[in-house]
């Protein structure tokens, strides 16, 4: 943080009156999250309020750790108590008052600022400008996509006196959201990337979307922009006078005018001015978008005066930009989070608090690299030791020469390899079992060859599950729902195909109050993985129960003979274990049905042993308008036969019949708890919410081979797939051993290869399917996406007359599961 803040400035800037114990100290930091404070004694906590949690709760548990001074909303009371060992700031709203802060130290930085937006690209701008200009200066970035209401003012409050010039990202997804990060950013020079159809919704134009986005730069010096973009140059020129504005094109007339000689694997970029001054860049893209991309950091960094060479430099390290931290499986039943990208502080923060989040293992161990271009490395070592010391790391292993300061800090943790190369001769993959290793470091550290080298060795197919995009399904399901309405969620079949441990783990950091799985082993199975949230067995069996009292597990209960035999093992064993009765009213799958209820009440009174969690039934037909009156008949039995059941007891059971389903269609029968199970993976069943919703996985694979074949050539066993007049057909490494449907055969499944969509040729084989790709261009190696945002779950089904469950549950686990934060 630029400048450090009394109580006295932190009540001009907020609007707000100090109470309870005086604080004559300075604010050197300002957080949002519990887990994420490094000096207590110097932090300030800005209590929000979320869908999940007001953050104010956290408070107790932070004074105990050393915190004191707390911004809170001024509706909420102060417990007299904790008044009397921190500082209470009451204001109107702390989000507000958080924006205030950062817009205070935005205004301390007198350096130059990039600002960018648009609605594609502008993260992959933002770290590609970032990696470009840090030849030449020290560059503060917005972490990861840190673009929001919250996310700008936490990229603020990372900008220190050190740095040079800060690049900070902007997004918005409706109207009236731009003006607050306007004023926080304050950009001296603008990046407008481009315009497209995400968050459509919130805006009832693309003009209108265009203006809102706009405002950004409204106090800008200079604004870069694409005028090839007919609608985004017209209003930009409308809007701006000429002399702010920086304009680039393929034709003539531009500030820059660009053109671009594609080789192989790389291209040559040339900016030729008005006044015939020329620039030549070689670039290691040749696709379009990378290319655009490129181009708009060339632009800026000529515009903030970067020599040529430092830029060439810059271009030089440049890769693909996966903006993601993706958590993969290791050797020996170890885990990896790849952030091989990444090489500030703050990306640092963001990957060590994603580390702390993931399921215990024996050791947590960072492997990182020279903090480059960052600033004087006595004291960027120095803050990053304080960082690691607040995530207590078992074992930190450093590569280059100016991390080797870390030792100084870390004499017993700590060793050190002057490269890449001489770390992966010396690495001893036996020596990592069971470890959670986090691997983050810069381009030119190449650091993906040593997740090559730790990570499980499984073939090319992999499901990547986008842990973002669950927590956003997750709340807004969450919004649907009370605040004090509990959300179960389904990790049965290894949660939906998706992996049940990390998605479990996932759901315990998002404020989860129960998981439900299918089977015992399933339950202890997420016990030995470190979850500790109540989890509902829907299947117990008998052979189980020893199981159920060991690892904690809640059974449902589905019939007399079973409650009785239950009830009898906990008798003989003088033990209480919590249960879950299932009503059966109109699924007739298990449940005690209406004329069980007599002897239901009286094996009640006979097993005070077990305690009922829960009373619960399933709705038949949610998903579908067409039995509206049957579920609505089955709520009204349900609540019958609950009432029955309560009256016989001194205490009050959870009462739940909602599944996603019914969430969305019945949300005046949401009772204390809904189960939430395929919306989480961003399926709307019924139909009505289904856009707000994100796809969670994509299954993808490669291409082995592309073969040219004759006219006539047949295709596959059976020779059912038939090329009349020749053509070109790949074969893809992913078959029904995989999950892939056979039922995918002859043309009923499609895939995407380089964004066309291309029909499954012949039968579906057990390792392999073949793809005509006779009209676009494929290569072996290409990536071939078998579903996700663009080929959705429903179509698919639809083609093979199934649904979305069997799909998702059909994947092998012999496909790598690959979890990652975008």
């Amino acid at each position: 943080m630029l400048s450090s803040l009394s109580i006295t400035q932190l009540e001009e800037l907020t609007g707000g009156k100090a109470q309870g114990k005086e604080f004559s100290g300075l604010i050197t930091q300002i957080s949002i999250d519990s887990r994420q404070i490094i000096q207590p004694d110097q932090c300030l906590f800005v209590a929000l309020r979320g869908v999940k949690a007001d953050g104010a709760d956290f408070i107790p548990t932070l004074i105990q750790a050393g915190l004191r001074v707390f911004l809170v909303h001024q509706d909420r009371t102060i417990d007299p108590e904790l008044a009397k060992n921190a500082t209470f700031i009451p204001v109107k709203n702390t989000r507000n008052a958080l924006q205030a802060i950062a817009s205070f130290q935005r205004s301390q930085f007198i350096k130059p600022v990039v600002g960018i937006t648009g609605s594609n690209g502008k993260t992959i701008v933002k770290e590609w400008l970032g990696q470009v200009l840090s030849q030449s200066f020290t560059v503060a970035k917005s972490p990861k996509s840190y673009n929001s209401q919250v996310g700008v003012p936490l990229s603020i409050f990372g900008i220190q006196a050190y740095h040079q010039v800060a690049i900070l990202e902007a997004g918005v997804s409706k109207l009236g959201e731009m003006p607050t990060l306007s004023a926080m950013i304050s950009p001296n020079l603008g990046i407008f990337t481009n315009i497209g159809t995400a968050h459509e919704e919130g805006f009832s134009s693309i003009e209108e979307k265009i203006k809102e986005k706009l405002q950004l730069f409204s106090q800008s010096q200079l604004l870069i922009y694409c005028k090839d973009q007919a609608l985004v140059r017209r209003e930009i020129e409308e809007t701006f006078s000429a002399d702010r504005l920086i304009s680039w094109s393929t034709q003539a007339g531009a500030d820059f005018v660009v053109s671009t000689k594609k080789q192989e694997t790389q291209a040559k970029i040339i900016l030729i001015k008005p006044d015939l001054n020329t620039f030549t860049f070689q670039v290691p893209f040749t696709d379009t978008a990378s290319i655009e991309n490129i181009t708009h950091v060339i632009v800026a960094a000529l515009t903030l005066g970067q020599e040529i060479p430092s830029i060439q430099e810059g271009l030089n390290h440049l890769k693909p930009v996966d903006m993601r931290l993706t958590l993969k499986p290791g050797l020996n039943d170890s885990l990896i989070i790849d952030d091989t990208y990444n090489n500030d502080i703050a990306g640092l923060k963001v990957a060590l608090e994603f580390l702390s989040q993931q399921r215990p293992k024996r050791r947590k161990i960072l492997i990182l690299s020279d903090l480059l271009q960052q600033g004087i490395p006595e004291k960027i070592y120095s803050e990053v030791s304080e960082l690691i010391k607040s995530y207590g790391l078992d074992q930190i292993i450093g590569v280059g020469g100016d991390v080797s300061g870390l030792r100084d800090f870390f004499p017993n943790q700590f060793s050190n390899y002057p490269t890449t190369e001489a770390l992966l001769q010396s690495i001893d993959t036996d020596a990592f079992q069971n470890d959670l290793i986090l691997i983050t470091g810069a381009r030119p550290f190449a650091f993906e060859r040593i997740v090559n080298r730790l990570q499980q060795r499984i073939h090319g197919t992999t499901l990547e599950i986008n842990l973002n995009a669950l927590t956003h399904n997750f709340n807004f399901f969450k919004r649907q729902v009370r605040p004090e309405t509990k959300m179960m969620v389904m990790v049965k079949a290894f949660a939906y195909g998706g992996g049940a441990a990390e998605i479990a783990n996932h759901l315990q950091t998002m404020g989860a109050d129960y998981l439900a799985v299918a089977f015992s082993d399933e339950g202890v199975s997420l016990r030995k993985q470190g979850i500790r949230l109540p989890i509902m067995v829907l299947n117990p069996v008998e052979e189980s129960f020893d199981l159920l009292r060991e690892f904690d597990l809640e059974p449902v209960v589905f019939s007399p003979e079973f409650f009785k035999k239950l009830g009898q093992y906990a008798q003989n064993h003088q033990i209480r274990l919590r249960i879950h009765l299932d009503l059966d009213t109109g699924m007739h799958r298990l449940g005690f049905e209406k004329q069980h209820l007599g002897e239901l009440k009286a094996l009640i009174h006979s097993f005070p042993e077990l305690g009922i969690a829960s009373l619960y039934t399933h709705l038949v037909g949610a998903d579908e308008g067409e039995h509206e009156e049957f579920s609505l008949d089955q709520l009204r039995v349900f609540k019958e036969m609950k009432a029955e059941i309560e009256g016989v007891l001194d205490y009050k059971p959870l009462i739940h019949a909602l599944n996603s389903a019914g969430i969305i269609r019945y949300p005046e029968f949401q009772m204390d708890m809904v189960r939430l199970g395929i919306g989480l993976y961003g399926v709307e069943v019924t139909g009505k919410r289904d856009a707000e919703l994100k796809s969670v996985s994509t299954l993808k694979t490669t291409i082995s081979q592309v073969k040219t074949l004759p006219p006539g050539a047949t295709v596959g066993y059976s020779r059912k797939g038939k090329l009349p007049h020749g053509g070109k057909i790949a074969t893809l490494a992913i078959g029904y051993a995989d999950g892939y449907d056979r039922r995918f055969s002859q043309g009923k499944g499609y895939v995407l290869i380089n964004g066309k969509k291309v029909s499954v040729i012949g039968n579906v084989c057990m390792d392999m399917t073949m793809v005509d790709v006779s009209d676009i261009d494929a290569k072996a190696g290409d990536e071939a996406i078998i579903y996700g945002e663009q080929i959705s779950l429903k179509e698919l089904g639809d083609q093979i007359g199934t649904i979305p469950y069997e799909l998702l549950t059909n994947i092998s686990t012999r496909v790598k599961r690959v979890y990652y934060l975008d």
